[in-house]
């Protein structure tokens, strides 16, 4: 009987002692997760502050027409010209044209966004080069600052920031997080890609930029194709936002490295998310409509000045400038 409460007291004894050291192991363990959570963040802002570093260019022959520039870090309501330029496309390496052509403006404060698509055969001046043609032109004949130049006197508003990604590009990016889903408002076929209307697939990066390019057999031709295109740019942005393809986040960086460029310097993206990202999610597609004529035989979308006043009136209540 004394032996047992003897070993009773022992194992009471010991009993403390172990759960202190359970406790200095989980502990260990903690500081050494922490450890490694912390180190993994390091390295995805060193990748991505690396990235941004590579595709910032500036624009410095760009006309401003604002009294003073836009301040993002103090949510400004600000506009975006997106590029999709053709270069890269089809084995070219000269300067290309720009294929897709749309300003996005977006305000912080109303939470809201929208997204103007510009035909690209709008005739209008090409700012910088003292000729109609049509826009898409702009880029081919003056790259980047003509293009926003140009845009900036069509529409009648600033053009704050750019994004330029080459066709190339969006086919190795939809790759890159694993393809997208969309469905397809008609049935036709490209490239050797089949299409059926209402139907929804996974669609790889060569099938995602064939059923994004066609406009010939579109019965609303380069409007329909507009509309296709703000369906993919939709869904990679939605898949991009995926577990796993953050999981995936340094291939996505890789594919930005070779194909996109910005004037949009780390802080901003920075800024824009954490300030903007409700009014990212609100968005309105318009689009700027013209009616086709023929000029020495060569096809052009003629957007009238009540179209042109529409669409400018709504953009600079967005921007809220006058």
């Amino acid at each position: 009987m004394a032996e047992s409460r003897s070993r009773v007291r022992k194992n009471s004894n010991k009993s403390p002692q172990k759960k202190k050291k359970g406790l200095k192991i989980g502990l260990l363990i903690l500081v050494v997760l922490l450890t490694v959570f912390g180190l993994y963040i390091w390295k995805v802002y060193s990748d991505v502050t690396g990235t941004t570093e590579k595709i910032y260019k500036n624009v410095d022959d760009k006309e401003e027409v604002r009294n003073s520039p836009v301040n993002i870090d103090k949510s400004d309501s600000f506009s975006v010209l997106m590029l999709g330029v053709d270069t890269g496309d089809l084995g070219r390496t000269e300067q290309g044209r720009s294929d897709t052509m749309m300003v996005m403006t977006i305000n912080p404060r109303t939470n809201t966004s929208k997204i103007v698509s510009i035909p690209r055969d709008t005739y209008t001046e090409i700012v910088g080069k003292g000729t109609m043609d049509k826009i898409n032109h702009a880029y081919a004949f003056g790259g980047t600052a003509m293009a926003m130049n140009t845009v900036q006197k069509l529409l009648d508003i600033p053009i704050d920031y750019y994004v330029e990604v080459n066709m190339q590009g969006v086919q190795d990016l939809v790759d890159t997080v694993g393809g997208v889903n969309v469905t397809s408002p008609l049935t036709f076929d490209y490239d050797g890609y089949s299409f059926i209307e209402g139907q929804t697939k996974t669609l790889g990066g060569a099938e995602a930029l064939a059923f994004s390019r066609m406009r010939y057999e579109d019965p609303e031709g380069d409007y329909g194709r507009q509309k296709r295109q703000r369906q993919v740019l939709e869904a990679i942005v939605k898949k991009a936002a995926t577990f796993s393809t953050i999981t995936n986040y340094k291939d996505v960086l890789g594919t930005m490295e070779n194909n996109l460029q910005t004037n949009l310097a780390f802080e901003d993206m920075v800024d824009i998310f954490s300030k903007y990202r409700s009014a990212t999610s609100n968005i309105e597609q318009i689009q700027l409509e013209g009616t086709g004529i023929m000029l020495d035989n060569i096809s052009y979308q003629q957007v009238s000045e009540e179209e042109l006043n529409r669409v400018s009136t709504l953009l600079k209540e967005q921007l809220e400038i006058d």
